[in-house]
């Protein structure tokens, strides 16, 4: 894709990624990539959520990292690989 890549999906009441953006990410797109992992970002932690203990023993709910890498990595592989 040239130029600046249309994020707004304010008119799309689901909040779904405009198709141009999905078609460019699946094409390796840095720029619109980007914008398909952002899109997920929020989706992805809350799936990476985990209990937490402390060294002290306490117990907390934080976000697993290597989980949120390895969703992130999967989006990405998945994106590239899908048959459009």
């Amino acid at each position: 894709m040239n130029g600046m890549i249309n994020t707004n999906t304010e008119n799309n009441e689901r909040g779904l990624l405009p198709y141009p953006i999905i078609l460019a990410a699946n094409k390796g797109e840095a720029e619109a990539m980007k914008v398909v992992v952002l899109h997920y970002e929020s989706y992805m932690t809350s799936l990476s959520m985990c209990k937490i203990r402390d060294e002290h023993g306490n117990t907390y709910w934080g976000i697993n990292e290597d989980t949120r890498d390895r969703l992130r990595t999967k989006l990405m592989q998945s994106v590239l690989a899908f048959k459009i």
